[in-house]
């Protein structure tokens, strides 16, 4: 039987959201005069709250943005690093990190799902000691820099369950040889805490807390 212990990152693991800090970081370290474009980012989250753009399309304008329709690996590294040291300092919950421990004492294998880019979260992950991360991926041009476009599907909602399927399939994990336990803040992760063994809800928003109620998951907080 394998165990796997998967854990969204977003107000989960960290106290706050990490995407758009991740962008405001990446711009000020990198080019600070892309942060005037901050009132165009504005308007494109008014754009996604009024339905007239996805989740994915929205990460997408505001990478390009923020950091540039493309951006070499090399120059991308170093923006990676100091924010996933700055996310590890001042950003993780500590019950989060009593968890994740606790997962990895017991010989389970540390997932990460999440709906940020992986090029961030695996840093983040890998300095928590996740095995493995599901995320959001980007495209890469010819020249093998990093675009402003998401490879695939934006790994939220019922795409993140089907991601984590085929991530299984790849690895020859068959659902009925796993245990599984899902850790989530949020109500878009429902598909993933049904499918679970063991479903948690952490520092879960309302509509969470109602569905947790409901379905008798246990709520946590790690506050």
């Amino acid at each position: 039987m394998t165990e796997l212990a998967i854990y969204d990152m977003d107000r989960t693991i960290t106290r706050t959201a990490t995407y758009t800090p991740f962008l405001l970081h990446a711009a000020w370290r990198r080019a600070p005069w892309r942060l005037l474009l901050v009132p165009l980012v504005l308007l494109s989250m008014l754009a996604y709250a009024a339905r007239l753009i996805g989740r994915g399309r929205l990460k997408e304008i505001n990478q390009a943005l923020l950091i540039g329709r493309g951006i070499a690996p090399a120059a991308l590294a170093p923006l990676v690093e100091s924010f996933a040291e700055k996310t590890l300092a001042g950003n993780i919950l500590p019950g989060a990190l009593a968890r994740i421990a606790a997962d990895k004492a017991a010989g389970r294998r540390l997932v990460m799902a999440t709906a940020s880019y992986h090029v961030y979260a695996a840093a983040i992950a890998a300095r928590l000691g996740f095995d493995d991360v599901i995320a959001t991926g980007n495209v890469a041009g010819p020249d093998g820099r990093v675009l402003a476009r998401i490879d695939g599907e934006n790994c939220y909602g019922p795409a993140k369950l089907r991601m984590i399927r085929a991530w299984m399939a790849a690895r020859g994990i068959a659902r009925e040889d796993a245990h599984i336990l899902f850790y989530s803040d949020h109500v878009s992760d429902a598909p993933v805490l049904e499918w679970a063994d063991e479903p948690y809800a952490v520092n879960a928003h309302d509509r969470l807390l109602t569905l947790a109620r409901q379905r008798g998951w246990p709520v946590l907080e790690w506050g």
